[in-house]
């Protein structure tokens, strides 16, 4: 943890004690009022013991009843005189007033944003560079994941290529990934056909079978079993880039074949059969699929021209042969780490999620929990050594998109509401309020004269209208509260990380927050 993170923390800590002391004094007061109206209550005797033993509330009572008891049981209505109250507060700050013309007349990103932050992030060197080449662009898609995991393989293959520009095809694994995850949902439906239809299981799994979101160890199944292609070989489609006509569509049909699926083993369908049908649905899956997306090639010629413009031709290959010969990582190398500081996930721990994936009989998805200084260390050593990180984050938080800014500091709401946010990382994921919805690639960081980051350039897939030219900026503070994971090769790594690899995972629950999917676009 940071100082800076530190000091936080206790001051939030000191407020949270300062804020219960108060609690404690009103329920206390509260409490003392209740009891003597109690005792009014009781005092009344006979007459009391009688309505309690004779009056039966009709419906309209009833309905009275429970309006006035409130959300929260008696005493727990807001009052009009409360309300009212609310408002003289309001109107006796003149700042309040000011806010509200401002906001009512224009984005609140606009009204709040920290002019010093802006500044701050209008310095765009960096002490540590990796060289990429022009932006991506996932438009209408939450392929982010994959957008990010094919650019950091493409500055591999842009030095074999000797190009300065390159692009795999998005597309080609974006097909593969839907075609397993209706596979893995398929399978999934079958092994939990015991599963009440409407308990928590059942009702998480049939919520998006088939969306565009995926992580580090998903996108690497995809590489190993499909390989890769040129995004000449099979370049984006109307469906890749908006995709949520497709999903829907594929949807439907994949909730109906857990319908069938799920009856025909309450049946006692025998499972060589049951692994039959699922056969003939994905039939049709991958139909759907290629008449959105087209064709996967089997197969293609590949030739291209270099930055010297010297001509190349290397014949007929596979998906597979091009990535050994253009980029050759050993994707096992690559090691995700999560910074989760909450207190049920120990640092220095293995952990998986269940039923997160997309390739059947692949690898699972895994990651080492590590504090921030570790997470932080690790990013920093591969960016030294040239190489960019695949990494997960919150990007909806204190996030500016137009200049291309992840700053904590970027908009001053404390300022413009009157009121401090005191929330710190772990308590924001255990209140649902901040996790992983979004992939990219740190590309550069700018190291202090010790050699401690103050900031980092991010390779972002929304296009180049956005940040400078597709790039943003992320400050050091912003990397401590919004990072949630960065994928990292073995020889970066510490001993003690590479020793937790080669425990038993722990097991969380499908919805855990780390197991969220990256799939912001």
């Amino acid at each position: 943890m940071s100082k800076d993170t530190a000091a936080r923390t206790r001051s939030r800590a000191a407020g949270r004690a300062k804020t219960d002391g108060r609690a404690k004094s009103d329920g206390a007061t509260k409490a003392d009022g209740r009891a003597r109206a109690n005792g009014k209550s009781r005092g009344d005797g006979k007459a009391a013991a009688f309505g309690a033993a004779t009056a039966r509330p009709t419906a309209k009572g009833a309905v009275a009843q429970a309006r006035g008891a409130g959300a929260n049981g008696a005493g727990g209505a807001l009052k009009r005189a409360a309300v009212e109250r609310f408002d003289q507060v309001f109107v006796a700050e003149p700042r309040n007033r000011l806010a509200l013309n401002a906001v009512t007349a224009g984005k609140v990103q606009v009204v709040a944003r920290n002019r010093e932050a802006v500044v701050r992030s209008a310095q765009r060197t960096f002490s540590h560079l990796i060289k990429t080449p022009d932006i991506t662009n996932q438009k209408q898609s939450g392929r982010c994941w994959m957008f990010a995991g094919l650019n950091v393989l493409r500055v591999e293959a842009m030095k074999r290529l000797k190009v300065e520009q390159f692009e795999f095809s998005q597309n080609y694994l974006m097909f593969f990934d839907k075609l397993e995850k209706a596979n893995w949902f398929l399978e999934t439906m079958m092994a939990t056909a015991d599963e009440p239809t409407d308990g928590r299981l059942i009702t998480f799994l049939l919520q998006d079978p088939i969306q565009d979101g995926g992580q580090w160890d998903m996108f690497a199944d995809l590489v190993r079993k499909y390989g890769v292609v040129p995004k000449s070989v099979m370049p984006e489609a109307e469906s890749s880039g908006e995709s949520m006509p497709m999903n829907g569509v594929l949807r439907t049909k994949l909730r109906e074949y857990a319908a069938e699926l799920r009856r025909l083993k309450a049946g006692g369908e025998a499972a060589g059969a049951l692994r039959r049908r699922k056969d003939t649905m994905l039939e049709t899956i991958y139909r759907m699929l290629a008449i959105h997306l087209g064709r996967p090639p089997q197969r293609f010629e590949w030739q291209w021209r270099d930055k010297d413009d010297e001509f190349h031709r290397d014949g007929e290959l596979t998906p597979h042969e091009f990535y050994e010969r253009y980029v050759g990582f050993d994707l096992d190398d690559f090691v995700s780490l999560i910074n989760c500081p909450t207190p049920d996930k120990p640092f220095g721990r293995l952990y998986t999620v269940q039923y997160l994936g997309n390739v059947v009989g692949g690898t699972p998805v895994r990651y080492v929990n590590v504090d921030i200084e570790a997470f932080k260390k690790a990013a920093v050593a591969q960016i030294a050594a040239g190489e960019p990180v695949w990494f997960g984050c919150d990007v909806g938080k204190m996030s500016e998109r137009e200049q291309g800014t992840l700053d904590r500091e970027i908009y001053d709401l404390e300022l413009l509401y009157e009121t401090s946010f005191t929330a710190d990382k772990a308590e924001r994921v255990e209140y649902g309020h901040s996790v992983m919805t979004h992939a990219m690639v740190l590309t550069g960081v700018d190291l202090d004269d010790r050699g401690r980051p103050r900031k980092w350039k991010v390779e972002n897939s929304w296009g180049d209208k956005v940040g400078d030219k597709g790039y943003f900026v992320m400050s050091d503070a912003w990397f401590d509260e919004y990072m949630f994971e960065v994928v990292i090769a073995r020889r970066h790594l510490p001993k003690k990380v590479l020793k937790a690899l080669e425990t038993e995972p722990v097991v969380l629950p499908p919805w855990d927050p780390m197991g969220s999917l990256a799939r912001d676009c």
